[in-house]
C-alpha cells in the first residue's frame, strides 16, 4: 500500500474524479478518497497516464470538495474475501456486508477482474439441468455449464420466473442441490424484498449469496457488482466444488451505468449512446461461466435482460445473442392473457439442448418430441393468424383441430403454477397428451419406436 496521498483533484464529473500530477499510478489499481468530512470513498483507476489519472468513485462525487480532497492509490487490484460462509449473506457491489453481520475475515481473497482461464481446459457443457417448468426443460433444455439469458420487458414476471428457477433448478440424476449467486443491479426495495422473502421461505437461502444494488445505490457501483459476484461463483465452482447457478437481474441497468460512465470519460459513442466496446465488456462478464477439465463444479449463468420498449434488436439483448448459447423470451401476450411462465417458444432457443438430452439424459424420445412439438405450434400460430383475417369459423376441421391445439398448448404446456415443479418426465407425457390429438400420420418428427411406445390417440 502506497504511503502517498495527493491532494491534486482537479475534476469530478459523474461519478469520475480527475488527478493531475501522479505518475507511476497502474490501470485498476484500488483507490481510497477521503473528503473534507473525513468519510472514505473507494474507487478504482480507469484511466493512467503521467499527467492525468481518471478514477471511478463507487460511491459517487457528490459534494466532494476539490481542495480538501485526499487520494491513496492503494497498489492493489480490488479484491474480494472468500470463504464457505459466503453462502446465507448479502453484500453490496464491493463485497462490503448489507445483511448488517460483520464483514468477512479470510486469508483467501482474490481480485474481481477474475484470471483468465485457458481454452483448452474448458470442458463442453453437458448434463440437463431441471428447472421444473416445461417450456425450459422440454423445448429449450438449460445444461450444466451454459450460459442462457432470459429476455424480458418492462412489467413482465421476469423476477418471478428467475426465483422459481432458484428454487427447483437441479441435476436430473444427482441429489445435491445448486448452490445460488445471485446478483440484483438497480433494482428497487420491493424487488429485492420479493428475492429475500422467496428464498427464504423456500428453504433455499442459506445456499445462496446475494449481492445487491438498490436503484438508488450509486449506479458506478453496477459496474463491480456482476464481477464481485461472479469471483465468488468461481470460488464456490472451482474451489469448493460445488455446481453454481448465477442469476444476474438486470443487464440492462449494468449496460445503463456503463453508458453513463463512458459518457462521463468522454468515449465515442456507439450504437444508441453506448459506448462501442459493450459486446466485449459483456463477453467479459459472460465467458466467465462454464466447466474446466478434472474439476466437479461448473458455473451455469441467466442472466435477466430487459428490453427497452420490447424490442430485442436493441444494443444490449442482441449483443447478449451472440455471446450467450440462446435465450428464453417472455411474451406481453401471453402474459396479459393470464399465462405464467409466459415463455414465447417461437423465438427462444437453447444451442446446447441437443448436448443434455436423450437416451442417457433425458428420455430416448425427448430430441424428437421437442421438434415435433416446434413443428405442430408453428403450424398453429400460421392457422391463427388465418383465422384472424378470414374468422375461425371459415377455417377446415384440420385447421380447427390446429387452432384448438395452440390454445391448449398455451394453457397447458406453457401455462404452470408458480409452485409447480414439473418432473421432465411429466412435460414429455403432457406433450404426448397434446400431440395425441392428431392423427399418426401428422406427425411426421416422430419414429415408429416412440408412437409405438408413447403414442395415445386412436389408430
Amino acid at each position: 500500500m502506497s504511503i502517498k496521498e495527493y491532494r491534486t483533484a482537479a475534476e469530478a464529473r459523474g461519478g469520475l474524479l480527475v488527478l493531475k500530477d501522479t505518475p507511476g499510478v497502474a490501470f485498476s489499481d484500488r483507490v481510497r478518497i477521503t473528503d473534507h468530512t473525513g468519510a472514505v470513498r473507494n474507487g478504482q483507476v480507469i484511466r493512467a497516464a503521467d499527467d492525468e489519472v481518471m478514477v471511478l468513485v463507487f460511491e459517487g462525487t457528490d459534494d466532494l470538495d476539490l481542495t480538501e480532497t485526499w487520494v491513496r492509490f492503494l497498489d492493489e487490484p480490488m479484491e474480494i474475501a472468500l470463504s464457505p460462509e459466503l453462502l446465507g449473506r448479502e453484500f453490496n457491489g464491493l463485497g462490503a456486508p448489507r445483511d448488517g453481520r460483520p464483514p468477512m475475515l479470510s486469508s483467501i481473497r482474490r481480485a474481481i477482474a477474475g484470471s483468465a482461464i485457458n481454452p483448452a481446459a474448458r470442458t463442453y457443457p453437458r448434463e440437463f439441468i431441471q428447472t421444473g417448468i416445461s417450456t425450459i426443460d422440454g423445448l429449450n433444455s438449460l445444461v450444466r455449464g451454459q450460459k442462457l439469458p432470459i429476455f424480458s420487458g418492462s412489467g413482465l414476471p421476469h423476477n418471478r420466473l428467475a426465483a422459481q428457477i432458484v428454487r427447483q433448478a437441479r441435476l436430473k440424476n444427482e441429489d445435491t442441490s445448486f448452490s445460488v449467486v445471485f446478483a440484483a443491479m438497480g433494482v428497487s426495495y420491493a424487488d429485492a424484498r420479493f428475492f429475500r422473502e422467496e428464498l427464504a421461505s423456500s428453504g433455499v437461502l442459506r445456499n445462496v449469496v446475494m449481492f445487491i444494488n438498490l436503484a438508488d445505490d450509486p449506479p458506478v457501483e453496477r459496474l463491480l457488482l456482476p464481477r464481485t459476484a461472479l469471483t465468488a461463483a468461481e470460488y464456490l465452482a472451482f474451489d469448493l466444488d460445488r455446481h453454481v447457478l448465477v442469476v444476474m437481474t438486470d443487464m440492462t441497468y449494468y449496460a445503463e451505468a456503463l453508458r453513463e460512465v463512458s459518457t462521463a470519460k468522454g468515449d465515442v459513442p456507439a450504437r444508441k449512446g453506448y459506448p462501442g466496446y459493450l459486446y466485449s465488456d459483456l463477453a467479459e462478464i459472460y465467458e466467465r461461466c462454464g466447466r474446466i477439465h478434472e474439476r466437479h463444479g461448473s458455473i451455469t449463468m441467466m442472466p435477466v435482460v430487459s428490453m427497452p420498449s420490447d424490442d430485442i434488436t436493441h444494443p444490449i439483448p442482441d449483443l447478449t445473442g451472440y455471446i450467450t448459447e440462446g435465450q428464453i423470451v417472455l411474451s406481453r401476450d401471453l402474459h396479459n392473457r393470464g399465462i405464467y411462465p409466459p415463455v414465447h417458444v417461437s423465438p427462444s432457443l437453447s444451442r446446447l439442448m441437443k448436448d443434455g438430452i436423450g437416451k442417457d439424459d433425458t428420455r430416448e424420445d425427448h430430441p424428437r418430441v421437442a421438434a415435433q412439438l416446434y413443428a405442430l405450434y408453428a403450424r398453429a400460430q400460421e392457422t391463427r393468424n388465418l383465422a384472424s383475417i378470414i374468422g375461425a369459423d371459415e377455417l377446415s376441421e384440420r385447421d380447427r383441430r390446429y387452432l384448438q391445439f395452440a390454445d391448449d398448448f398455451d394453457e397447458r404446456f406453457v401455462g404452470q403454477g408458480e409452485d409447480e415443479d414439473r418432473s421432465i418426465e411429466a412435460t414429455l407425457n403432457l406433450a404426448w397428451d397434446l400431440m395425441s390429438r392428431f392423427p399418426r400420420e401428422a406427425l411426421t418428427r416422430l419414429s415408429e419406436t416412440d408412437l409405438a411406445k408413447y403414442y395415445q390417440g386412436e389408430d
